[in-house]
């Protein structure tokens, strides 16, 4: 196997190895772990054992600012409900699995009603297992019908690394049961000579939702035997499924069940999440089925320590002269060597494919210090590279010839690897959800495990360390998704007319907004009326409309200057802030400078390059309302929701030294605006409120500019985004409301559901805004309470006093609440 085309870190970790192969965990192993290997039953470390090592150097203790102890559980075991294939049972006890835990049987007694069921418990669970028994004895039965290839299911995932995993397990798993099951994958890496066979005889089909949307369904009459014959769609990891992706992925299930209709199936669909709150809401507004909930988990679990780690304060200055802490990237580099010394199998979870690479590299550095022979016993894991490579590094992390991995969230869903003792998180993933995903891949084999969070210099990872309660004391967000976008909505419904005709009683499928959408469809000349039912017009294929996962629009290509090669796309909407000229860029590990962007012919040209920097986009916004859906009084001033319209130009981009994060020089941009129809949630203050707020002419501008920047950081805590799927404005006169106004929007097209969230949690997310700012220990503001770092006016000006009492005053006279001013 080679690894040439590897960074040097990785090519060096992977040529030491001798790995052998390890049988690859079926979803019964969560189960029952008395099959574990030798060298699975190794030395686990108590997990306070190991954390009191981390913090026993110079300084260290000072950095924990928070333990949580969840303290082991022992199962709860049921026995498997009538209707269960005795054949499927036996296939399930040969796995050493003599009886389920109770929320496997239960929601596989409800999947075998015909009742659709999510099942929403913890990591390591066995989730998969109590979908497919329940798919495995319809398979069975499917069989052995007379005429057909009978009953037949489908599983989508969120990635094919996902699919690849899941469909390992069931071929393992349904091994006993001969050619009644035959599961295959079926995606964009699938040969064309195998997608033929995969269409005729697969009866477990294994996908994601972007080959459902592109290949199933614009093809379906070539699926008619399966779909005729669905009985199960399984959606794994659903709270994956939110924001602009998870609404498309609604709109192409109602597709799917469109289909299924005219087909004669009405299959039930199997969810499973660890990590969702309110999973039976969400389920349905995902599938726009009533969905049932298994959230009660039955499955036992090791101890878990989990700490929040703040790194100190360097000497560095940053915008302003603003103090600048340590790294995430660097502190973490830092643990993932001391646990490796201490022969500890970790992995440390980034957000960036380059930041796993530095911190493989920074703690390869360093443990070749200590020991040469550990240095190549940690290693970098992240997309990008084959699937044999992955699978590699994944097996020596399993079988512990590898200690350490630095990873992207490619190993955050999906992939079971026991064995591993602890779990270092370089910075807030964004969401709860998230967060406990990654932490639950550590303690899998039943054995104690230690989580640390390493809070980068941002408002919300420096809330939650100091506010461990927003974190241990809170349900997992909400799903936040919105399918009656019309942004959504309308390439959908061209693609299902173009499946088959549109008629008026496939609206209520589709949702309300669908009708009001149609004579703008007819209008653009999209789709055609034709007696009862609307037509597809165009020659182009209607699923190619929308990317799923982008967000519109026709994507910018990104070419090597040298050799013409295709390296990737980005999106039309990021195409200004990513591939701008003199951006860095990052592709499978490899740096690039973008020499020229062509907006008219979508082309980004690049060049390989090894900058010591980092590059970060600024902008300049403004925002004009274009109708106003809610508002509410919050004494004098008022909390809207509503449409807006956004007109947004990147101005200039910084250039970030890449282990400190220190800002070397900043360059102009000359590129167009654009601008942007979306949703926002907006607040306005009246004279009478600043003055009870100390607040002058001479700060204003200042106080509402610093209250923004922080209520972006902290909005992924009542939302599941990204600060950078949300943008915000604020003005001491906003030309529409005639007053100070600070805005916060969706940054998608239509909307895609934060702003609305933001509305509706509006208290509870401006008091840890307030808290956030108040509680930071800098003097004028800095990145870790309102300082952004796409702030496109250079963090000028920013007033943090003021904006706490500004809005101290504020939530003083929201309806029924109060806070102390300052």
């Amino acid at each position: 196997m080679a690894f040439n085309h590897l960074p040097a870190g990785v090519h060096d970790a992977l040529a030491s190895l001798s790995v052998t192969p390890v049988t690859h965990s079926t979803p019964m192993a969560k189960n029952h772990r008395s099959d574990r290997s030798q060298a699975e039953q190794a030395f686990h470390p108590s997990p306070g054992a190991v954390l009191d090592r981390l913090t026993s150097g110079p300084g260290r203790s000072a950095r924990v600012t928070h333990t949580e102890h969840l303290p082991p559980r022992a199962g709860r075991h049921a026995r498997w409900p009538d209707g269960i294939r005795p054949e499927v049972i036996a296939a399930v006890q040969a796995c050493g699995i003599e009886r389920p835990w109770a929320h496997q049987a239960e929601a596989a007694g409800r999947a075998l009603a015909g009742e659709s069921v999510v099942v929403a418990t913890g990591t390591a669970s066995g989730k998969s297992l109590a979908y497919l028994v329940p798919v495995l004895s319809a398979l069975l039965d499917g069989s052995e019908a007379p005429n057909g290839r009978g009953a037949t299911s489908l599983y989508l995932a969120p990635t094919k690394a996902l699919a690849a995993d899941q469909c390992r397990s069931v071929k393992e798993l349904a091994q006993p049961l001969g050619t009644a099951v035959r599961p295959a994958v079926y995606d964009g890496d699938t040969p064309f000579e195998e997608r033929e066979w995969v269409r005729q005889y697969a009866n477990h089909v294994l996908t994601n939702p972007d080959m459902l949307h592109r290949g199933i369904l614009p093809s379906h009459p070539r699926w008619a035997s399966f779909l005729k014959a669905l009985k199960y769609v399984v959606i794994d990891e659903c709270h994956t499924y939110r924001g602009v992706f998870g609404s498309h992925v609604a709109q192409v299930l109602r597709r799917l069940r469109r289909l299924c209709a005219r087909y004669g199936s009405s299959p039930v669909f199997l969810l499973a999440s660890a990590t969702a709150a309110d999973p039976a809401v969400a389920a349905r507004r995902l599938t726009g089925l009533p969905v049932a909930e298994v959230a009660d988990d039955a499955s036992p679990r090791g101890e878990l320590v989990f700490a929040l780690w703040e790194p100190p304060l360097t000497e560095l200055h940053g915008e302003k002269g603003a103090p600048v802490r340590r790294t995430a990237t660097a502190e973490t580099a830092d643990l993932l060597t001391d646990l490796a010394v201490q022969g500890v199998r970790s992995v440390a979870f980034v957000r960036s494919r380059r930041g796993a690479e530095l911190i493989s590299v920074i703690a390869q550095e360093r443990l070749a210090e200590v020991d040469r022979s550990l240095a190549r016993r940690v290693a970098a894991y992240r997309g990008g590279y084959l699937p044999e490579e992955r699978r590699a590094l994944e097996r020596a992390l399993h079988s512990g010839e590898l200690l350490g991995l630095a990873s992207t969230t490619a190993l955050e869903l999906g992939v079971d690897i026991a064995g591993l003792d602890a779990v270092l998180i370089a910075g807030y993933p964004g969401t709860r959800a998230s967060l406990w995903q990654q932490a639950g891949r550590a303690g899998r084999a039943g054995q104690g495990a230690l989580a640390v969070l390493v809070a980068r210099d941002d408002p919300l990872d420096t809330f939650l360390v100091h506010h461990p309660e927003a974190l241990f004391d809170q349900p997992v967000e909400s799903t936040v998704l919105d399918p009656d976008n019309p942004y959504v909505l309308a390439p959908h419904l061209c693609a299902a007319a173009a499946e088959i005709p549109l008629t008026e009683e496939d609206l209520e499928l589709f949702g309300p907004a669908s009708a009001e959408l149609l004579p703008q469809l007819e209008a653009a000349k999209l789709l055609r009326r034709r007696t009862r039912a609307w037509h597809w017009t165009r020659r182009e294929r209607a699923a190619d409309l929308t990317d799923i996962r982008g967000g519109g629009g026709s994507p910018v290509q990104i070419v090597e200057e040298g050799t013409g090669r295709l390296l990737g796309t980005v999106d039309e909407a990021a195409a200004h802030s990513a591939v701008h000229e003199g951006a860095v860029h990052l592709h499978q590990g490899r740096t690039h400078l973008v020499r020229s962007l062509d907006l008219k012919e979508s082309v980004a040209l690049v060049e390989r390059a090894e900058p010591p920097y980092s590059t970060v986009a600024r902008d300049t916004t403004s925002v004009s309302v274009l109708s106003t859906d809610t508002e509410i009084p919050w004494g004098s001033g008022r909390l809207c929701y509503g449409s807006v319209e956004v007109t947004n130009q990147v101005v200039s981009f910084l250039r970030r030294r890449l282990i400190t994060g220190e800002v070397l020089g900043e360059t102009k941009l000359d590129l167009p605006p654009r601008t942007l129809r979306t949703r926002a949630v907006w607040w306005t203050v009246t004279e009478d409120q600043l003055d009870a707020a100390r607040i002058n002419p001479e700060i204003l501008g200042g106080a509402l500019h610093a209250a923004e920047h922080a209520s972006i950081g902290l909005l992924p805590l009542f939302a599941t985004c990204d600060r950078w799927d949300i943008g915000g404005v604020s003005v001491p006169l906003h030309p529409d409301t005639l007053l100070p106004t600070v805005f916060v929007y969706d940054g998608h097209p239509g909307g895609a559901g934060f702003a609305e969230r933001a509305f509706h949690t509006a208290h509870a997310w401006l008091t840890a805004t307030r808290e956030a700012i108040a509680s930071c220990e800098c003097d004028a503001g800095c990145p870790s309470c309102i300082q952004s770092p796409k702030c496109g006016n250079g963090n000028e000006p920013l007033h943090k006093r003021g904006a706490v009492r500004l809005l101290s005053v504020l939530l003083r006279d929201a309806p029924g609440r109060g806070v102390p001013t300052e």
